[in-house]
């Protein structure tokens, strides 16, 4: 059995199950006491597990993200909620420097089994500071995990295995995902790290891509269809750690590689995607790897000028029209 709900939903069931499946669990954060958090992430939570659990804190990222990383040392499973990813600038020490370092620094005496969410991407005309997508950022850290969901059911399966999992975790959803409502199983299980969705098969090119690029290429895909082009559409969903063995057999079906992303092309997780597949698939390649990402720009206030930056379906399918060219 299935339903329609919505990405937001689908995360706050997630919270609420893992709430009340282990009472270490809890969550900070700006406004998710009252009013249910800044997106609705956490509506109807405060009454049902009190302020002891669900802890809405000033605005201080640094604070709460510290007391987050502490409250992970001493047994709890925190989920620290940043209103913005971009925000990550204003806390990164305790991130970076703590969070991410601790388990390897005391030598696997001290775990970290927290969740830093954060929204992200570009769309809600936020302009530059906070609009922007970090992935690059958080995956260049030793340390942290990186999940990028792009539908409801994965949000949820994936949000599930996070909590439980006793590294940090950073959690990163499109702003633009939370209310598209779409199908979604029941039940949904605990989804593994590292496991990458193929969420359309095809022959002729791969495109890998995740969050709210996902849907914008399997756009392109039909697109490309039309001409009789066959795309497969690879969700990464979790960039760290890497499904390489589904990257590996698709590109090595398929021989060509498109790399979608939203962040700006210098130095994304595309670059590093596309180093890997060209230093240990290159015999499977008839083609270099390309790829299609944001302009090396502050994201612009005008709605129209924002929109020219990131890829759409029409920019992917045109980068994979040319790389079969090649």
């Amino acid at each position: 059995m299935s339903r329609k709900t919505t990405m937001i939903a689908a995360i706050r069931e997630a919270i609420d199950e893992e709430m009340l499946r282990d009472e270490n669990v809890i969550v900070l954060g700006e406004d998710i006491g009252e009013l249910g958090g800044p997106f609705g992430s956490c509506i109807g939570l405060l009454d049902k597990y009190g302020p002891d659990r669900i802890i809405a804190t000033p605005i201080s990222e640094w604070g709460f993200t510290g007391i987050g990383v502490g409250a992970a040392m001493r047994g709890k499973r925190p989920i620290v909620e940043l209103m913005y990813n971009d925000f990550i600038s204003v806390c990164l020490d305790p991130v970076m420097n703590q969070a991410a370092k601790l388990h390897y620094m005391t030598g696997g005496q001290v775990k970290i089994p927290m969740v830093i969410r954060a929204p992200m991407g570009t769309g809600r005309r936020g302009a530059a500071q906070h609009s922007q997508n970090m992935e690059a950022l958080f995956a260049h850290i030793p340390g942290l995990k990186l999940v990028c969901p792009s539908t409801p059911a994965d949000a949820k399966g994936l949000l599930m295995t996070a909590i439980r999992d006793d590294d940090p975790v950073v959690f990163l959803e499109h702003k633009l995902l939370y209310p598209q409502k779409v199908e979604m199983p029941d039940d949904v299980a605990p989804i593994p790290l590292g496991s990458a969705n193929i969420r359309r098969e095809g022959s002729d090119l791969t495109i890998l891509t995740w969050a709210r690029q996902v849907n914008f290429s399997l756009e392109a895909a039909e697109k490309l269809a039309a001409d009789g082009v066959s795309a497969e559409v690879v969700d990464l969903r979790s960039l760290v750690p890497l499904d390489w063995d589904t990257i590996r057999d698709s590109v090595s079906k398929t021989h060509r590689v498109l790399i979608a992303e939203e962040d700006v092309k210098r130095c994304g997780f595309g670059d590093e995607l596309s180093a890997q597949i060209m230093e240990e698939l290159f015999d499977q390649l008839d083609a270099p790897v390309r790829r299609v990402a944001a302009l090396n720009s502050s994201v612009p206030f005008c709605a129209e000028l924002e929109d020219e930056i990131y890829p759409n379906p029409e920019r992917i399918a045109a980068e994979a029209a040319a790389l079969l060219k090649e």
